[in-house]
């Protein structure tokens, strides 16, 4: 593992939980995460799990060999990126109405989902200069970091606000591929579903997220870098930390040249800022 020390790993699987299993798996969960001296937070619902969880590789390769015992989560795919320090502080197993938040019932990918669409396939359509729309689900101050060339920014500020933003692209984007794609592959998991609910009639995921395309493909068609819901802040193309960093006050990031002053998004007060989101992935 070269002289980095920390695997991060963040991953998510929409499937069915009964309401009652959830304590019991949240339990075990904190458990064995607190035995291997991870820390992050993994959330749980009724529609699935959502983790982002960092340790040792041993410890991480535990903690996943044991996940791998409970069927419902067996295989789940992994996005690993490394780092020479701990980027979170505590460990955190929550139950919450929904791993990724939108608000809209009628959405469930445990039953019916997009097509995914592979990184290199994804990769191989710009090379094509496919006809294709190109749509980022993250929220506006992680687009400001970076997005995938002439992809279309909705200029939201939380997931939430995803279905009304939706509303607003122009018509003819009901008739073309249309490839949906965030951080890890959850809100675009969700949001790929609710298009083809509202009439779109070719849409796409994109796999893993932009951290599973930087690991298949590095940074080409990205431009810029990835906002990452850690200590880390943002990662580039080759999946590495990077300057950037983040306002203490209102948790906005802040590229190096706006470092050192006052921050531009609150003045130095939260109050007049916004306060970036805990975990969407």
């Amino acid at each position: 593992m070269s002289h980095t020390a920390f695997v991060n790993v963040s991953a998510y699987r929409f499937v069915a939980l009964e309401e009652n299993q959830l304590e019991t798996i949240r339990a075990d969960l904190l458990t064995v995460a607190t035995q291997q001296q991870l820390k992050g937070t993994i959330l749980l619902s009724t529609e699935g799990i959502n983790l982002f969880v960092a340790g040792l590789e041993e410890a991480i390769e535990h903690f996943f060999d044991h996940l791998n015992t409970h069927e419902t989560f067996k295989d789940l795919p992994r996005k690993d990126s490394l780092s020479t320090e701990q980027p979170f502080t505590r460990m955190l197993v929550r139950i919450k109405k929904e791993i990724i938040s939108m608000g809209r019932n009628e959405v469930m990918p445990a039953k019916h989902t997009a097509q995914h669409l592979s990184a290199s396939e994804f990769k191989q359509w710009y090379d094509q200069k496919k006809d294709m729309v190109v749509l980022d689900t993250r929220n506006d101050y992680e687009v400001e970091l970076g997005t995938f060339k002439d992809a279309i920014d909705l200029n939201i500020e939380t997931f939430r606000a995803f279905p009304d933003a939706v509303r607003e692209l122009p018509m003819d984007a009901k008739n073309k591929p249309v490839v949906t794609f965030c951080t890890g592959g959850i809100r675009c998991e969700k949001a790929a579903e609710y298009m083809l609910q509202q009439g779109f009639k070719e849409v796409y995921q994109l796999d893993g997220g932009i951290l599973k395309y930087f690991e298949e493909c590095g940074s080409t068609h990205y431009d810029g870098e990835c906002f990452v819901f850690d200590k880390r802040v943002a990662v580039d193309g080759n999946l590495q930390e990077t300057q950037t960093t983040q306002c203490y006050a209102c948790r906005m990031p802040l590229h190096p040249k706006e470092q050192g002053g006052i921050c531009p998004h609150c003045n130095g007060n939260p109050m007049h800022g916004k306060k970036t989101e805990q975990h969407p992935s």
